[in-house]
């Protein structure tokens, strides 16, 4: 579900990068592409409707981007947005914690407003 158009836009500057991967996301994402042979592929970042808040990220690879895509490298990972996410996750940070409890990806969004009581979804 692509996010609702009336909703308030962020006020980050449009210079500000749109994602921004950790090096342990980076050291994570490649070696999920190596353990399931997946060389070349990158990693798709954006929003899902969904949860009591709203949205819910959505993490997957993909084999290549779609045309209308921004794609950004980070030591040789690439991302994937699609241009109608970018709005509501410019300045997002991904990030992945190897913690005993909530190990995973972890993603810092400036524009989120509020989030639900459970973590998983937001509004932005």
């Amino acid at each position: 579900m692509e996010p609702a158009t009336d909703l308030v836009p962020t006020t980050l500057a449009a210079d500000v990068a749109t994602v921004r991967l950790t090096d342990s996301a980076i050291t994570h994402v490649k070696r999920l592409l190596t353990e399931n042979q997946m060389d070349g592929y990158g990693l798709r970042f954006g929003l899902q409707g969904g949860g009591c808040s709203g949205y819910t990220y959505d993490l997957g690879f993909e084999e290549s981007p779609q045309p209308e895509d921004e794609v950004h490298e980070f030591d040789g990972v690439k991302v994937f947005v699609n241009p109608l996410h970018v709005q509501y996750l410019r300045g997002s940070e991904v990030d992945y914690r190897d913690e005993l409890i909530g190990a995973g990806f972890h993603i810092e969004n400036p524009n989120v407003k509020r989030s639900c009581g459970c973590g998983t979804s937001f509004d932005v």
